[in-house]
C-alpha cells in the first residue's frame, strides 16, 4: 500500500527509508476524544516568535475548558498579526492529525492528536513552498497550502503520510498572480476541484485536481469575482458542485455572498441572482451546515453573523443576523461541531472563542460563552472535532 501511494504521488523511493510508527490496538484507541467529552476545539494562535496551538475540551453542552498544558508548541513561528485568511489550521480526514500554518517561519506543522486530545508535534515543521503560508486544505492524503507572499504567491501540494510525515509533491507548486492575495484554499468533497479566492485582485482561481494531486487551471481562471474582495469560500457538503464565496470589501452595509456552479474541470458559472445581499460589513469567513441547508458568514466589520437558507438549486435566502457578542467586530474563522448543534467562532480581536447553539439557521449564544484565548494569541483558523 505504501509503495502504491508513493508511485501515485511521484515521490522518490528514498522516502521508504522513513520508519513507519507501529500502531497497536491500545495506542490507536488513544487518538480519539475521551468519551466523557463532547470533543475538542483547536485554534492556531499565530503567536509572535514560537507559534502555539490553543486546545479546549468541548463538553456535550458546548462549553469549553482549556486542556491541561494548553497552549501547545506548534514547532514553527507565528507573525503576531492577523493572517486575514480562512483555514489556518485543519484536521486530517482520519481525525488523527492537526496541520497548522507557521506564517512567521514559512512552514507547516503537523501535530498528532494524542490522549485526551493533546496535540503533539510530529517531527519538525516543513517548508510551506513559499512565503507567508495562510491557509490549508486537506483532501484524503493530499494537502494544499496557500502561500500569500506578495511577490510570488502560490499553491503548493503535499502528501500526508500515515505516520504524519508531510512531503512536498514534486513539481506541484502553482504560481498565482503577484500581489493577488490568496486568503483561502478549499477542495470540494469529491476531491476533484480546488478554489482559491484572490482578495487583492477580486478574482477567483479555480483548478481541476488531476493525477497525483496536481492542479490543472480551469479554462478562464482566474475568474472575475462578483464583488470586491472575495474572501472565504466553501463547497456545499451535500452538492459538491455548488461553491459559495464571501465578498468582503463592498463597504459599510454592502457585503454579499456569491453562489457558483463549478464544473468538473473547474469552470465557474453564476447561480440565480448571485451575489446575495448580506446587509452587513465585511463578510469574510463562511461555514455551511453538514446537511447543506444553511450558510453562516462572519461579518468582521460589523460584528454580526449572518444566516442564509440554501435554496434548491443553490440560491441563498437571507434569514437575518446574530450579534457576535460584547467583543463586537473582529470575529474571524468559524466551524460547526460534527453533530451540527454548536457553532464556534474565533474572535481574535477580543481574544476569545464564542459558542452558539444552532437550530436550523438560528443562533443563540451559550451562557458559558465566550472562552478566553491564551495571552499573546492573534488567533487564525479553528478546528472542531
Amino acid at each position: 500500500m505504501l509503495k502504491t501511494h508513493l508511485r501515485r504521488f511521484g515521490l522518490a523511493a528514498s522516502v521508504l527509508a522513513v520508519p513507519l510508527l507501529a500502531v497497536t490496538a491500545s495506542s490507536a484507541a488513544a487518538y480519539g476524544p475521551g468519551p466523557q467529552y463532547g470533543g475538542h476545539v483547536y485554534v492556531n494562535d499565530n503567536t509572535a516568535g514560537a507559534n502555539t496551538i490553543a486546545a479546549f475540551e468541548r463538553a456535550p453542552n458546548g462549553s469549553l475548558t482549556p486542556i491541561a498544558g494548553s497552549p501547545f508548541a506548534a514547532g514553527g513561528a507565528g507573525t503576531g498579526a492577523g493572517l486575514a485568511s480562512q483555514g489556518a489550521i485543519q484536521r486530517s480526514d482520519d481525525g488523527r492529525f492537526l496541520l497548522a500554518v507557521d506564517a512567521g517561519s514559512n512552514q507547516v506543522s503537523v501535530l498528532r492528536l494524542g490522549w485526551n486530545g493533546v496535540p503533539e508535534q510530529v517531527g519538525e515543521p516543513v517548508y510551506s513552498g513559499g512565503e507567508k503560508p495562510v491557509s490549508i486544505a486537506v483532501s484524503g492524503d493530499l494537502v494544499y497550502v496557500a502561500n500569500a507572499g506578495a511577490a510570488a504567491p502560490n499553491i503548493t501540494a503535499f502528501w500526508l503520510a500515515p505516520w504524519g510525515g508531510l512531503y512536498r509533491l514534486p513539481y506541484s507548486t502553482v504560481a498565482l498572480p503577484a500581489g493577488s492575495g490568496p486568503d483561502d484554499v478549499v477542495v470540494d468533497p469529491t476531491g476533484q476541484r480546488l478554489v482559491v479566492p484572490l482578495v487583492n485582485s477580486s478574482t477567483i482561481a479555480s483548478f481541476h485536481i488531476g493525477w497525483g494531486g496536481r492542479l490543472i487551471a480551469a479554462a478562464g481562471s482566474p475568474f472575475t469575482a462578483q464583488g470586491p474582495g472575495p474572501f472565504g469560500s466553501e463547497f456545499n457538503p451535500v452538492n459538491p458542485s455548488e461553491l459559495y464565496v464571501s465578498n468582503a470589501h463592498g463597504g459599510a452595509g454592502n457585503g454579499t455572498v456569491s453562489a457558483f456552479n463549478v464544473s468538473e474541470w473547474g469552470e465557474l458559472s453564476s447561480i440565480g441572482s448571485s451575489p446575495f445581499a448580506d446587509l452587513q460589513t465585511a463578510p469574510c469567513w463562511l461555514e455551511i451546515s453538514h446537511d447543506g441547508r444553511y450558510l453562516f458568514t462572519v461579518n468582521t466589520g460589523s460584528g454580526e453573523i449572518s444566516s442564509y437558507a440554501v435554496q434548491p438549486g443553490g440560491s441563498l435566502a437571507l434569514l437575518g443576523s446574530t450579534a457576535f457578542g460584547s467583543s463586537g467586530a473582529g470575529a474571524v474563522d468559524l466551524r460547526l461541531s460534527p453533530d451540527g448543534r454548536f457553532l464556534f467562532v474565533n474572535g481574535s480581536k477580543a481574544n476569545v472563542v464564542a459558542a452558539f447553539a444552532v437550530n436550523g439557521g438560528s443562533l443563540t449564544p451559550l451562557a458559558s460563552s465566550p472562552t478566553p484565548l491564551p495571552v499573546g494569541a492573534v488567533a487564525s483558523g479553528i478546528v472542531v472535532d
